[in-house]
């Protein structure tokens, strides 16, 4: 019998929680397996108006994996981070507007971290208008290729930077940004990632700059296209926030994106990341 009841939320991508409360979910030791299974066969999952406090949000986390310390300053509780466009609680919430375009954390490490397995969000404030966060399935977007498309696919190699993501808000940068943007190293992944599970999936988004071997435009192009096939409208699980909410996602298989808000709305998510140990390859 499985422990969690979930409710699918698209055919693609999303799926509802229920009849899990925030002391469950801090204390059963049994859920940790039972939601990571439930990640690979829905990629998200939403527990709405849970009202997990931060400790017991990082104590989830640690059931899942490693946690990610290395944000440690930002907010009283290690393993927290938050996700605010407001500089007084973020000093780094200048970068954070490039989350409004589609991405999958970690395509862009200091060295060669691996990308994120698993991100959780709650909801410590919502913004009046907008602040949604979009999910799209990346498996799916490979699936939906065809034989051909894959053939062809399946060798192409593609550049990501941190100033690609960048100029995606920052279209007219100073020279300084620049030298900031580039500081962070450029990485090379496959177009393709095959999983250790042998599923595959489409690695795309802001940080992907351009296809290595191939026009600029039309690598550009393909990628935008490829883009755009993935996060149609019907392939999109879209959350509208309210206070208390709590959401993960599997970060090595789902596409993300916040919807644009007003940069003084005190939306505020908390964020805690476990840590992945899986190459893009």
């Amino acid at each position: 019998m499985s422990l969690l009841t979930i409710n699918k939320l698209t055919s693609s991508v999303g799926a509802e929680v229920l009849g899990v409360d925030a002391d469950r979910l801090a204390s059963d030791d049994l859920l940790g397996e039972a939601v990571m299974q439930a990640l690979e066969d829905n990629g998200v999952l939403v527990f709405r108006e849970l009202g997990l406090n931060p400790q017991a949000q990082v104590e989830f986390c640690s059931r899942l994996g490693e946690v990610d310390y290395s944000s440690d300053g930002h907010h009283p509780v290690a393993g927290i981070y938050p996700i605010t466009l407001d500089t007084s609680k973020n000093s780094s919430a200048a970068y954070l507007r490039a989350t409004f375009d589609w991405h999958i954390d970690g395509c862009t490490p200091l060295g060669e971290e691996c990308p994120q397995k698993a991100t959780l969000l709650s909801a410590v404030a919502v913004a009046e208008t907008g602040g949604e966060t979009e999910f799209a399935n990346s498996y799916a977007a490979y699936e939906d290729l065809t034989d051909d498309e894959k053939q062809r696919f399946g060798s192409l190699r593609v550049v990501h930077s941190l100033e690609a993501s960048q100029r995606r808000i920052t279209p007219d940068p100073t020279p300084e940004q620049v030298a900031r943007w580039r500081q962070r190293r450029t990485h090379e992944h496959p177009l393709v990632w095959t999983h250790r599970s042998g599923r595959k999936s489409l690695v795309l988004g802001a940080s992907a700059d351009y296809i290595l071997d191939m026009d600029l435009d039309e690598g550009r192009a393909l990628l935008a296209e490829l883009l755009d096939r993935a996060t149609g409208p019907d392939k999109v699980y879209r959350h509208n926030w309210s206070v208390g909410d709590t959401v993960i996602w599997d970060n090595q298989g789902v596409l993300h994106r916040a919807a644009p808000y007003d940069p003084n709305s005190p939306r505020e998510m908390l964020r805690t990341t476990v840590l992945g140990n899986e190459p893009i390859e």
